[in-house]
């Protein structure tokens, strides 16, 4: 148990690592980089912690970018700064390169390596599936971070903190 919890901790310490380097690589203020860190961070655990409840990773996804999209209204109200400062770099690290990595290299090998037909049908499969995975992925990245950004309009944040 305690291992789990520290594995959780790590991956998700990286994730709020990596989203601070993204927030600097897009130049947000210096008062940002926090709250970028704990959004990364929390983004990670919730993500994490679904994934290690065996729940789909497009689902947690969503979750966890959500989770980012609603947290960053009312902070960015609080240090008056854009909602897009801080959610865009805490999900950057969500984005899904091994199932982009594992579909070029299937399409590669699918297209100028493989000659048998039964080995290029599973070289398909992979494609089909790593590929819809992927997409599938960044489309609930972007709906769940805009998503809360456009219900949770300015003035109903500043309903919410009185």
């Amino acid at each position: 148990m305690i291992t789990i919890l520290l594995n959780l901790l790590d991956v998700s310490l990286w994730a709020g690592i990596a989203a601070v380097g993204f927030g600097i690589l897009f130049n947000i203020p210096r008062k940002a980089i926090f709250t970028v860190f704990l959004l990364g961070f929390g983004a990670g655990i919730v993500k994490f912690v679904l994934l290690d409840l065996n729940v789909n990773i497009i689902l947690a996804s969503l979750l966890a970018a959500s989770f980012v999209g609603i947290i960053s209204v009312p902070m960015a109200h609080r240090i008056h700064q854009p909602p897009v400062v801080f959610s865009i770099p805490a999900v950057i690290p969500m984005i899904p390169g091994y199932f982009a990595y594992e579909t070029v290299l299937s399409i590669m090998s699918f297209i100028f390596i493989e000659e048998d037909v039964t080995k290029k049908t599973v070289l398909m499969q992979s494609i089909f599936s790593n590929g819809f995975t992927m997409l599938f992925i960044l489309v609930s990245l972007t709906i769940g971070v805009s998503l809360p950004m456009l219900l949770l309009r300015k003035d109903t944040v500043k309903k919410i903190e009185k």
